[in-house]
């Protein structure tokens, strides 16, 4: 038989729980919530890397297109760029069979001057050439540019310790010789005297905006 006293204390006792329970309820949240900033300071710390990486990436494109942008005309940057990379052959023909790691670094290094340089006279320059009214310099000198690329992808692939890894290069250099001075010498400077003074910074422009993409 229950008592009214004991009946009493059961109730008691079961409101004394209550506060208990509900405590627990807040300490769940609070474990949630602080897992929610954790999750949030992750986010932030890698936007932050992200941010860092892309000014870091626009830096460094900034200094490699630099020499051209500050020649401050697109046939002085084009001059600036061919002999550069007239420097890049100096340096390849005078590696050993056994200088395999260094062949390998310069032509990377080439093949990304290369690379850029085409990129622009071919999407600027050449195109600006055409509007000009001559459309066969133009067609002539892309042409020439897809024998660089056959050129790269020859050395990418011949064994940098083969002994006719110079002779490669010397073959390169000849053609990109003779194709520095069709543009210098034959089209380019009559090609830029015809241009206003304008035209000619709309071109520099341009051409240091798309050079800039692949620097």
């Amino acid at each position: 038989m229950t008592t009214k006293g004991h009946t009493t204390g059961n109730k008691q006792r079961r409101t004394a729980a209550k506060p208990g329970a509900a405590a627990a309820k807040p300490a769940s949240d609070a474990g949630a919530s602080s897992g929610k900033l954790g999750t949030g300071a992750v986010i932030g710390v890698a936007a932050v890397g992200l941010v860092a990486g892309l000014v870091a990436n626009l830096g460094r494109k900034a200094v490699v297109q630099a020499p051209s942008a500050m020649a401050g005309d697109w046939f002085e940057a084009i001059k600036a760029e061919h002999a550069a990379t007239l420097l890049l052959f100096d340096a390849m023909e005078k590696t050993t069979d056994e200088n395999t790691t260094k062949r390998s670094m310069l032509l990377m290094q080439l093949k990304h001057a290369l690379g850029k340089h085409a990129f622009m006279e071919e999407n600027v320059v050449y195109p600006a050439l055409r509007e000009a009214g001559d459309p066969e310099d133009a067609d002539k000198l892309n042409h020439e540019h897809g024998y660089v690329k056959q050129y790269l992808y020859e050395l990418t692939n011949l064994d940098k310790a083969s002994p006719m890894f110079l002779d490669k290069v010397a073959a390169f250099r000849r053609d990109i010789e003779k194709h520095i001075e069709e543009e210098e010498v034959e089209i380019f400077p009559g090609f830029h005297a015809k241009l206003s003074d304008e035209k000619n910074k709309a071109v520099t422009l341009a051409a240091n905006k798309e050079a800039f993409k692949l620097a």
